[in-house]
């Protein structure tokens, strides 16, 4: 996946343990004080300057995942009216991955990673800040940053699949078998049992529904990615009574899906994981049979 690379007094930075990333960067420090450097990477000439959201490396977005944020600092609740009020419900939850430039250098370094381009679904206020429901729409690169005070904020652009037409026919199978897949794994999820509070649909059969609608009246197609794509990225989910170590897994896979560029690959990618899930729900069910009689 490309990256910016940003160099920063972010000494007084800190990530939470869960939902939200927080970061504290002196103001004085943007910009001028960022080192940048983009990496090279297929994107398109569109850009877009929005509200950026970090978050540790455990936190990444995929398209078609949604996702509910507590905003509860100051400085988000603004990222969050002018994402609403001024940028058509978007902003940039995105990566920041610390890494190591040399031993003798004086600054923290960051890349800056997986970007990913949110619309805000649904809001609740709440006596402290407000929950907000948000969802992937597609990936982007941070191409530089604009400011820090409030909020982080920069221009980002597109990146999407490589199109390869000869594989056409190839795609349509994959898909078909994937939305197959997940159909067969939702009907083995529902089946399992759950918390009394869990919702009736699965994150899966969400994310699918999603990736098969039309785009927002409002959204900029040209940050949206095919139907294909989208389609590519549902599958990366979690499933009901998923371990530790099966979200770190899942974590890792992606990670593997943003990286990609050929949407047949991410499929098959896609296609390995769902596979692996209607095996370990079957095995759960087996059990839940067992612990009923």
């Amino acid at each position: 996946m490309t990256s910016t690379l940003i160099s920063s007094n972010l000494s007084s930075s800190f990530f939470p343990t869960k939902n939200l990333h927080r970061i504290r960067i002196p103001a004085t420090s943007i910009p001028g004080g960022f080192n940048i450097r983009a990496r090279r990477s297929k994107i398109f000439a569109k850009s877009l300057n929005l509200p950026l959201l970090p978050f540790s490396m455990s936190e990444v977005l995929v398209p078609t995942e949604s996702k509910t944020l507590h905003l509860y600092e100051a400085r988000y609740l603004a990222l969050l009216e002018e994402s609403m009020k001024r940028k058509k419900n978007m902003f940039v939850h995105f990566i920041l991955d610390p890494i190591s430039i040399s031993e003798t250098a004086t600054e923290a370094s960051f890349a800056a990673r997986y970007g990913c381009l949110v619309l805000i679904e649904n809001v609740e206020r709440l006596d402290v800040g407000a929950l907000v429901s948000i969802r992937g729409a597609g990936r982007v690169k941070i191409s530089r940053f604009l400011g820090a005070d409030p909020y982080l904020s920069g221009e980002v652009r597109p990146i999407q699949d490589r199109v390869n037409y000869e594989s056409s026919n190839e795609l349509t199978s994959k898909i078909s078998q994937l939305k197959e897949y997940i159909k067969n794994l939702n009907s083995l999820e529902i089946k399992l049992k759950a918390p009394a509070d869990s919702p009736l649909q699965t994150r899966l059969i969400n994310s699918l529904n999603w990736a098969e609608d039309e785009p927002p009246v409002e959204f900029d197609e040209s940050f949206l990615p095919s139907l294909q794509e989208r389609l590519s990225f549902s599958a990366f989910q979690p499933i009901s009574g998923s371990t530790k170590s099966e979200l770190s897994r899942l974590q890792q896979e992606k990670l593997k899906a943003m990286d990609m560029k050929d949407t047949t690959e991410r499929l098959e990618l896609s296609m390995g994981l769902i596979k692996e899930n209607i095996s370990s729900i079957a095995a759960k069910l087996a059990i839940q049979s067992l612990d009923i009689r």
